[in-house]
């Protein structure tokens, strides 16, 4: 049982309902699909939504933001007194050392893993068991410490620190020390794991809006939750103070400036002096404002390679308008503003049922013979799902059917509607990392079948366009247009079975 957050008004705690609306109308405008915003002041949240069929216990892949995660590990095995800052990461794990090692890396210790100082100019990969290994034979060509690199391998190497100083993994260790005692929902969460079972603390990740913010409330309260310290006070204050320029982000992703401006423990500095943030790739933030005692935790989309940057400068402007504490007159735009944060929704499809593709043509079954084919989320960093070996299509009073066979010969029913909306639904399998789909299809003309699959666990939505042509059936996937995924949109060759 966990302690709730008081529900307010927002002008009982001095913001205005009409700089909320003016927040929302400028979010939904700038580029991105929301899914989740919750707003908190002196502790008391004044505003929350889900943008359906998102919603409050859904869990939600934080991929970048999963480093805050990793490093409060860290910060909790710190004031435990199990591990120090100044440890060297060749005396956690000497098994997994060259045999003579360089000077820099002999340097390198668990303060410079957690500010993204490792002094490395290539990130190791994980592709194997032995990934530890690996990174510790990874040239350290700077001292560690002096130069800022952003290294999610080292991020996962957090959660290795955790396991060799515990033998229990991330998840284990954070529950009785963290997910409880500050009211997290445990069973939510899911860690992607890296090759050797570890959690990964660089990516991958999955919570819910509200954990994440009540994750960063431990960090604005001083390492204290419900009268109980779990973090350090000093481990605190260095990891939301800039411990690392990160002006060097600026070559590689320009736009985003509130990148450039310092690193914490995978915190990351902002513009608006003393704020800071929680950061995953496509606007997983959450945000601590500490001159007007704010948090403010977003799960959204964004593509495009600015990384959600327009949502920060978007941010910075509403935050400009919390210039006092007093309480604000209620009006009509408090009560307005209520109702609005229950009814956010995600745009609709298009409803466009009609069709003239023959029956046959419809229902045959088409086997793919060319390119990897899939209906699942695939972020490249994860393990890539069961490919189609063949599909059709059988059609009734609500839509579609799309009647899959995978390569492993396991078949799939996905239901898609086709009257404006989606359909949500459990597919895969029990041990799949990702099940959870709203589906629904439109026909964009006569003969060309419009899918979008929505994998509402992700960020990822995966849009196919089947087109039903004289000479055979094209099919052409989507692939999205952001830095996580640069590949190029893909035709997939399928034939007709006779």
């Amino acid at each position: 049982m966990r302690e709730e957050f008081e529900r307010v008004s927002p002008e009982s705690v001095g913001v205005s309902s009409r700089a909320i609306l003016e927040y929302l109308d400028a979010l939904e405008a700038g580029g991105t699909q929301m899914h989740g915003l919750m707003i908190l002041r002196h502790g008391k949240l004044l505003a929350e939504g889900w943008w359906a069929p998102y919603g409050p216990r859904l869990r939600h892949g934080l991929q970048s933001h999963s480093k805050t995660y990793a490093a409060t590990a860290v910060g909790i095995l710190y004031t435990e007194g199990k591990v120090r800052l100044d440890e060297r990461i060749i005396d956690i794990f000497p098994e997994c050392a060259p045999e003579n090692p360089s000077e820099n890396l002999k340097l390198l210790t668990v303060r410079d893993v957690l500010c993204m100082g490792c002094g490395m100019e290539t990130e190791p990969r994980p592709a194997t068991e032995h990934w530890i290994r690996d990174f510790l034979h990874t040239p350290v060509v700077h001292k560690p410490g002096t130069a800022y690199m952003y290294n999610s391998t080292g991020s996962s190497l957090l959660c290795a620190i955790v396991k060799r100083k515990t033998g229990e993994g991330v998840e284990e260790y954070l529950t009785k020390r963290l997910y409880e005692p500050c009211g997290m929902d445990s069973q939510v969460h899911r860690w992607y794991p890296m090759p050797d079972g570890v959690e990964g603390g660089g990516f991958g990740m999955m919570s819910t809006l509200e954990d994440n913010l009540r994750l960063l409330k431990l960090y604005a309260d001083g390492g204290v939750c419900n009268g109980r310290r779990i973090l350090a006070e000093d481990y605190v204050r260095l990891a939301t103070s800039n411990q690392n320029d990160s002006a060097t982000e600026a070559i590689g992703n320009p736009e985003a400036t509130d990148n450039h401006v310092g690193y914490g423990f995978q915190i990351w500095m902002c513009k608006p002096k003393g704020v800071y943030r929680a950061d995953g790739a496509m606007g997983q933030f959450t945000i601590v404002c500490p001159d007007q005692d704010m948090i403010i935790a977003i799960t959204e989309t964004a593509e495009g390679a600015h990384w959600a940057q327009s949502t920060l400068d978007i941010t910075w402007a509403f935050l400009a308008k919390v210039t006092g504490d007093q309480v604000l007159p209620e009006g009509p735009e408090t009560a307005y503003l209520a109702r609005r944060m229950r009814t956010l929704c995600t745009p609709q499809l298009p409803c466009r049922p009609r069709h003239g593709v023959p029956a046959s043509a419809l229902t045959a079954f088409y086997r793919v013979t060319e390119g990897y084919f899939t209906p699942y989320f695939y972020n490249p960093m994860l393990n890539k799902p069961e490919g189609l070996a063949g599909f059709t299509f059988a059609e009734d009073d609500y839509g579609l059917i799309w009647k899959v066979r995978y390569e492993s010969g396991r078949t799939e029913e996905i239901r898609l509607t086709t009257y404006g909306s989606w359909h949500t639904q459990v597919l895969g399998r029990p041990e799949d990392y990702v099940r959870l789909c709203a589906a629904g299809a439109w026909w964009q003309d006569a003969t060309t079948l419009a899918v979008e699959l929505k994998w509402v666990e992700t960020c990822f939505t995966k849009r196919i366009w089947f087109a039903f042509k004289p000479e055979g059936l094209e099919v052409t996937e989507e692939k999205m247009r952001s830095v996580v995924s640069k590949i190029p949109d893909q035709v997939i060759r399928v034939e007709r079975e006779v």
